[in-house]
């Protein structure tokens, strides 16, 4: 657990690693410290300090169960390595900080020496959270992030959300290719940027989620197999190579004691945990939120979000806050884009009703075959859940940067489509999720990008093309050969945002920009004034499919929800080319619109294409009602 006494004013965090390198002693004390290093796979273990009075190597002793264990005359700011039967010297996997990338010497960090300056800050209620996901490295590292954070919060964003951190080598990596997962990339700046930036999320209202990867490591950096051959299951494969053997104690705690560390250490408000399906251990995985819930400091929001392609809605009734919705994704992009390849197929029958079952129930595979898994049955139950237990979004790192060409949507869709769903996005009850500059409607790519050398690069090159043959665009080669290198630096500085004061590039508009990001700001607007108090304990109350003048299903519906206070929340939504019948027209007062000045039509009992409205029932009239962004932009211009 945290050393820091359960204090709100406690100005110092760390959280005491039963293994790594531990600093010990009294504060003032001559400086000390521990390592401890569990390897199974060797006879005899040192430390090799490579800098400063205790430089050359320390004998670690045999403490049992492969644990070695050693202390040394040494403090914050010593490089070492673990050094293997008087061989290979390796870092240590539990590294707090990696100076010289993933191959080099580990670095004793003081975690007490960074003072915190929000120490009142105990995070923000779950019904809250709209999130915002950024690629830090993308954003210029810790320091760049940092300049965004007064603009988000403006926008109406409340928690940001890292995509990972884990030591990879290189310079720039997507974040999925991880292999200490202790050492915030140094790319990115050192441990106390890191801290700055979520001590100044904080005294801005904003929460800090950190995306972490306990399914695989890396393919370059990871020394476990050489030193702990138990800590994978051998015979056991998974696409990344000997499944993780989350059985073993050691391992576990690895990773436990991994999620209270950013939680208590760098006090991150919440945690996404990557394809949890990939670890198939729901044991495990409910272990891993009850340690975590048990090492929380009283009175904190600490938020525990899934990725689970399983729609295993049984881990989210007790211990997981909310999932990841692809289905609502998918569904979605199906509707606005019309593709039906990959994992897309699995979607395009009746996208509208598969819809109309994320908005009433959330998964819209509760148990069905699903066809993009040879008919096995997919998910569990869903609809006993609240609305919140689901995180919507249109646009992430996975759904764009997992395209040959990394393609936002507004590159595949119309701009009236794309406004009506993300009024769907940001008003329904469903937990919101933004991928960095969306908001002002970009059209930049973010793409696949590792920073490999040699056969590597080669292969990481030639495989992802090779993934890309089995769909129709790509069957040529001529066209694989174009899709970008990842190891090209051009293919990550592509991927990069323009700065807040660099002049927009020639396919940036400066007023388009502008008037998407008072669509969004209105939009978010609205969801705080009007929604968010009333979310919690909020019960969705059925989705309907409306008809085309052919009888048959229009890509338009209408659904509602009780909110916790009573109140009725109703949206309609249509992605149709053309206007179709709107006789149910919801009770309630009208507090968004787009496009603007549609009222008019709903009045007439229609619903034209791409439009999306919300009303609220109960006393709205304190607070204006939302409308488009073009029109909400230009009255703030001229005030």
């Amino acid at each position: 657990m945290s050393d820091s006494p359960i204090d709100p004013h406690a100005h110092h965090h760390a959280h005491c690693l039963p293994f790594s390198a531990q600093l010990i002693g009294a504060a003032g004390a001559k400086p000390r410290t521990r390592f401890r290093f569990w390897a199974p796979s060797c006879k005899t273990v040192h430390v090799d300090i490579e800098n400063g009075p205790a430089q050359g190597a320390v004998e670690m002793e045999p403490t049992g169960n492969g644990w070695f264990e050693a202390t040394a005359d040494c403090g914050a700011g010593t490089l070492y390595r673990f050094r293997l039967d008087g061989e290979h010297a390796v870092p240590d996997p539990a590294s707090r900080f990696q100076p010289q990338d993933v191959h080099g010497p580990s670095e004793v960090i003081d975690p007490r020496a960074y003072r915190w300056e929000h120490t009142n800050w105990h995070g923000r209620p779950w019904e809250e959270t709209v999130l915002y996901e950024v690629h830090v490295g993308a954003l210029g590292g810790y320091a760049g992030v940092q300049k965004r954070l007064t603009a988000l919060a403006a926008l109406g964003v409340t928690a940001i959300e890292l995509m990972p951190l884990h030591d990879f080598p290189g310079k720039h990596n997507w974040g999925y290719d991880g292999v200490l997962p202790y050492a915030p990339d140094s790319a990115y700046g050192r441990p106390e940027e890191l801290k700055a930036l979520i001590d100044a999320a904080h005294g801005l209202g904003l929460m800090v989620f950190l995306d972490v990867v306990y399914n695989h490591f890396g393919p370059d950096g990871n020394y476990l197999h050489a030193y702990a051959r138990p800590f994978f299951r051998e015979g056991t494969h998974t696409p990344w190579g000997p499944a993780i053997d989350f059985e073993r104690p050691e391992v576990s705690d690895f990773f436990t004691d991994n999620a209270v560390y950013w939680i208590n250490e760098y006090r991150i408000d919440g945690l996404r945990f990557d394809a949890v399906h990939a670890i198939d251990n729901h044991a495990w995985l409910r272990e891993l939120s009850d340690h975590i819930r048990a090492k929380v400091q009283h009175g904190r929001h600490v938020h525990l979000v899934l990725e689970n392609e399983h729609n295993s809605a049984s881990l989210l009734e007790t211990h997981f806050d909310a999932q990841w919705n692809d289905d609502a994704h998918n569904t979605l992009h199906v509707l606005l884009t019309g593709e039906t390849e990959g994992y897309y197929h699995a979607y395009e029958d009746q996208p509208i009703r598969r819809l109309a079952r994320v908005l009433s129930e959330g998964f819209t595979y509760q148990g069905e075959a699903s066809p993009i898994h040879d008919g096995a049955p997919r998910g569990e139950s869903s609809k006993h859940l609240p609305p919140t237990s689901f995180v919507m979004f249109l646009q992430n790192h996975d759904q764009i940067g997992n395209r040959a060409f990394g393609e936002r949507l507004r590159k595949l869709t119309s701009d009236d489509a794309l406004r009506a769903a993300t009024g769907l996005l940001l008003l329904s009850p469903q937990i919101p999720l933004l991928f960095m500059d969306e908001e002002y409607g970009s059209t930049r790519p973010f793409l696949f990008f590792t920073d490999y050398t040699g056969e590597l690069a080669d292969a990481v090159r030639e495989g992802r093309r090779r993934e890309f043959a089995r769909f129709s665009v790509f069957s040529d080669e001529q066209r694989r050969a174009q899709i970008p290198d990842p190891n090209d630096v051009n293919t990550f500085a592509a991927s990069a945002p323009p700065e807040l004061t660099e002049a927009p590039a020639h396919d940036d508009d400066p007023k388009d920009r502008l008037d998407w990001m008072h669509f969004y700001k209105s939009a978010l607007a609205v969801r705080a004034k009007l929604i968010t108090p009333r979310l919690k304990h909020a019960k969705a109350l059925g989705a309907t499919v409306l008809t085309a003048a052919d009888g048959g299903d229009a890509n338009a519906l209408v659904a509602r929800w009780k909110l916790g206070d009573g109140e009725t929340l109703s949206i309609a939504l249509n992605l149709s080319p053309a206007s179709v019948s709107f006789a149910d027209i919801p009770a309630g007062k009208l507090i968004f619109e787009t496009p603007p000045r549609v009222r008019e039509q709903i009045d007439a009992k229609v619903l034209p294409s791409n439009t999306f409205a919300a009303w609220l029932t109960g006393d709205v009239s304190d607070y204006a009602i939302g409308h488009d962004a073009r029109i909400a932009g230009q009255q703030e211009r001229h005030a």
